[in-house]
């Protein structure tokens, strides 16, 4: 895997950028991450990428949206809010995460 470096560091990401070593993750690098994809983190997105991060722990791979919804409680009209046009393959790339199964 490649590695780049972001806010200072070196990561390890693929070949779209996303990071693939889940340690390598923080919240100042997700700002970074965010401000290259033009988000502007709120409370809001903070909600949803802590999410994220805790289903990604738990569960071995990362929630669509859908699961998003239905158990982190975020509908998926407000995810597209947060989140413009591919909102699944953006909070994960900021939650330093895989896409989603299904994210293309």
């Amino acid at each position: 895997m490649p590695v780049t470096t972001l806010n200072g560091k070196s990561v390890h990401v693929n070949e779209e950028g996303f990071l693939t070593e889940y340690d390598e993750w923080d919240e100042s690098l997700a700002a970074v991450l965010a401000e290259q994809i033009g988000i502007q983190l709120t409370d809001a997105h903070w909600k949803v990428i802590r999410f994220l991060r805790e289903d990604f722990k738990a569960q071995g791979e990362t929630a669509t949206t859908r699961r998003v919804q239905q158990v982190g409680g975020v509908p998926v009209k407000e995810q597209f809010t947060l989140f413009p046009k591919k909102p699944g393959k953006k909070m994960s790339y900021i939650a330093g995460l895989p896409k989603p199964h299904g994210c293309v």
